[in-house]
């Protein structure tokens, strides 16, 4: 029989028992790209997480796909696939421990057909030692992994083979930041917008990853970039399935030499934030309800004066939107990542700026005439250890 790819899904002591009897595997948004690429007659196993144990294999009955049973788990894992039982269901104990040694990410990876193979010989053969097999070569993927803290940071601006907007555009939004925020907040086909596209980084990021995307700038620097003003889309009302802004922060950079450009208006003034709240009014209009808003802002520091723009803008975004949460995102290519400037800042008693906010918002969905009651939160409390 030749070896196809094959695919890990995971469950629970509480979820084990619905996989099985539903002939259904399934798991959340942040893996669903993995489970659309799954084919029918493809190979499966099942993870049990509590246990550690892995269950298989199983053949796909179905092409990957969402909502299959919009019912299972009551909802909670709506990226689908249906399952049949390859002959007699085996069991391999410490399955984590093998995932390492066999250099498999069973989390989003689609295993390669030789890994697989190893999978199948050590169900059959549980006490058959991974020394006496030849390892395949180690798969790379040059796909960033999904954050999971407030906390960003990284070393360069783009990712994998192909760049993503250009590093020597002024102010470039690193490609890191979009990957992550599509992957969590969009799926496969889903509408992007970027109404201040610079170089053109979201519209690398979503052609690479299956999303459609309209990049806006006042003034294009490449082809596939709109010329539109960020104040007024030409689309309809509900239209947009997330939104990223990387908006000036003031006047410090010099982006372009079109007059009605925002970015030439000083963050001191409150005129620069009526202007931006312009755009955050259009952006709610055409955000479908639900749907997110991942704002990029930095504060300033010039001529012995603090100004918290990333505060400013994100009270304006309240307004408007309700907020998911606050990102902080390490600064690393900024012109004063220098000896000089680091004497400076130490000599005058000053602060670098070391980070830019990422504030994810979402359009409130609430039904009409639905009145939110306030939450009851049950907390967990730890005994402090001595």
């Amino acid at each position: 029989m030749e070896i196809k790819k094959s695919c890990i899904f995971a469950c629970t002591n509480k979820s084990e028992k619905e996989c099985l009897s539903r002939k259904l595997f399934g798991t959340n948004s942040i893996y669903g790209e993995k489970v659309f690429s799954i084919k029918k007659g493809d190979l499966l196993f099942l993870l049990n997480i509590d246990t550690d144990i892995l269950y298989g294999p199983f053949i796909a009955e179905s092409d990957g796909s969402k909502n299959i049973e919009p019912d299972a788990w009551n909802g909670r894992y709506p990226y689908q696939v249906k399952i049949s039982e390859n002959g007699e269901i085996k069991t391999l104990k410490n399955a984590k421990k093998i995932f390492n040694q066999l250099n498999i990410d069973w989390h989003t990876q689609i295993i390669d057909p030789a890994r697989t193979e190893i999978l199948l010989k050590l169900l059959e053969n549980p006490e058959l030692a991974l020394s006496t097999i030849k390892l395949p070569s180690i798969v790379t993927d040059d796909k960033p992994k999904l954050e999971a803290t407030t906390l960003w940071d990284y070393p360069k601006q783009s990712y994998g083979k192909t760049p993503k907007g250009d590093n020597k555009y002024p102010g470039v939004t690193p490609a890191f930041i979009i990957y992550n925020l599509i992957k969590r907040y969009t799926e496969p086909g889903d509408l992007v917008l970027d109404p201040m596209a610079g170089s053109g980084t979201t519209l690398d990021v979503c052609k690479e990853e299956g999303r459609r995307c309209i990049a806006y700038d006042i003034a294009p620097t490449r082809p596939d970039i709109i010329q539109n003003d960020a104040r007024n889309f030409p689309l309809d009302d509900n239209s947009i399935d997330m939104i990223f802004v990387d908006s000036p922060y003031g006047d410090n950079i010099k982006y372009n030499e079109h007059p009605d450009n925002i970015g030439n208006i000083s963050a001191e003034t409150e005129e620069f934030y009526q202007e931006l709240e312009k755009v955050m009014k259009e952006c709610y209009r055409v955000l479908k309800p639900g749907k997110v808003l991942a704002w990029l802002i930095g504060d300033q520091w010039v001529k012995k004066k603090f100004t918290p723009v990333g505060f400013k803008v994100f009270e304006r975004l309240c307004k408007h939107f309700e907020p998911v949460d606050i990102i902080c995102v390490a600064r690393r290519g900024q012109t004063s990542n220098t000896g000089i400037w680091y004497n400076r800042a130490i000599r005058f008693n000053f602060y670098l700026r070391g980070f830019k906010y990422l504030h994810i918002m979402r359009k409130p969905c609430v039904e009409q005439g639905k009145v939110k009651t306030n939450r009851k939160i049950n907390w967990t409390h730890y005994e402090r250890k001595r």
